[in-house]
């Protein structure tokens, strides 16, 4: 990240936004040992310290250096909103006024926290709230992982009977892999045991499909991988998911099995939006089973959440029921994603927030064909 030149910059360097190789880095420049670096992320992330003053462990002329060379700046809680479910969604207030999103979805096992990733999003699914926000900007690093800081914090606050956080999905607003400058290093945090000490099957990062990303991602921090699939072939793909013009299934499913064969041949998730009468069908389901059978690979069908403006209704329960049955006897693990906090506008798909757009949604035209 230009060690030499953060430290010397007129801006003081927020913590946030480095991971522990960064911080290694950081104190080497400032004449202190490495150690520092472990020191100072398990008072942040661990112990949920933001104040200098108080990392006893550190001496009184760092902890002066640091007031002047650096800061702890997180996103403002700019409303929480809890489901009838026990979901809770936070609206995160940035700098500049963007608004994003974050849902905790708890359950008898684990507590899932939701995260996003961009300002809006620059990818155009024609199903996705986000999508209709336009794009802003690219999520900090400490935007990224200030979202995991402060849900750890409110639920600590809360004290209801919450297990905490056990997982992370990055499945909020935006497309994580074409932000991963940022990206990687909120994941190296939640990875590291002075930090968060989460195991990487606990990590999911789910992507439309950006097959640079991915094989990056396979190469320099591996997580588990979920990708928004949502049809079984080119032509109906290209039309909900318009990166697939770039990036088609063929193209797509070579880049998951790369990344599968380097995370031990483990089981990549595939996210499957039930869209009534668009891509619900039994050929489709056929037709699922063989694009994805040389793929390790298990379904996630997600009910469709309604979303104003968009003119998909979800399928009906018994099309979903169908289905996965084809699904199952075909050979492949298949679920229902149980719709959470949609009485929030916390279910998948349907996260808005409030952002600036700079990119608009372009709207299509194209006919709709099964």
């Amino acid at each position: 990240m230009g060690d030499c030149a953060v430290v010397n910059s007129i801006e003081p360097l927020n913590l946030l936004d480095a991971d522990n190789s960064s911080l290694e880095s950081f104190f080497a420049v400032l004449g202190e040992r490495k150690f520092r670096s472990s020191q100072v992320l398990q008072w942040i992330h661990k112990s949920g310290i933001v104040e200098f003053d108080r990392m006893t462990n550190l001496s009184k002329s760092l902890r002066e250096l640091l007031k002047q060379k650096a800061s702890i700046t997180l996103p403002d809680v700019f409303e929480e909103r809890q489901s009838s479910d026990g979901c809770i969604k936070w609206l995160f207030r940035l700098n500049d006024n963007n608004i994003i999103e974050t849902v905790y979805i708890p359950e008898p096992s684990r507590g899932t926290l939701c995260i996003s990733s961009q300002a809006g999003c620059q990818l155009n699914c024609t199903f996705c709230a986000t999508a209709q926000q336009g794009f802003s900007r690219q999520l900090k690093t400490s935007e990224i992982i200030g979202q995991l800081w402060l849900a750890t914090r409110q639920l600590e606050a809360l004290a209801k009977n919450h297990r905490g956080i056990t997982n992370i999905v990055l499945m909020g607003m935006g497309e994580p892999l074409l932000n991963l400058p940022h990206v990687l290093p909120a994941i190296r945090l939640m990875l590291d045991n002075n930090a968060y000490n989460l195991s990487r099957k606990r990590v999911t990062l789910s992507t439309a499909g950006v097959i640079p990303g991915i094989d990056r991602l396979r190469e320099e921090c591996l997580t588990s991988l979920a990708v928004s699939l949502h049809a079984p072939y080119d032509e109906l793909r290209d039309k909900l998911v318009p990166l697939n013009k770039k990036y088609p299934i063929g193209d797509l499913l070579e880049a998951c099995k790369r990344y599968s064969k380097s995370n031990n041949d483990s089981e990549i998730t595939f996210e499957y939006t039930m869209l009534e009468e668009i891509n619900d069908q039994p050929k489709h389901a056929k037709k699922l089973l063989e694009v994805l059978s040389a793929v390790p690979a298990k379904i996630n069908l997600i009910p469709f959440n309604k979303v104003e403006g968009i003119p998909f209704r979800c399928s009906p329960v018994k099309s979903i029921d169908r289905f996965r049955e084809i699904l199952v006897k075909g050979g492949i693990i298949s679920t229902t994603r149980k719709t959470r906090g949609d009485d929030i506008n916390a279910a998948c798909g349907q996260l808005a927030g409030f952002v600036k757009p700079r990119i608009p949604r372009r709207h299509s035209n194209s006919s709709w064909a099964n």
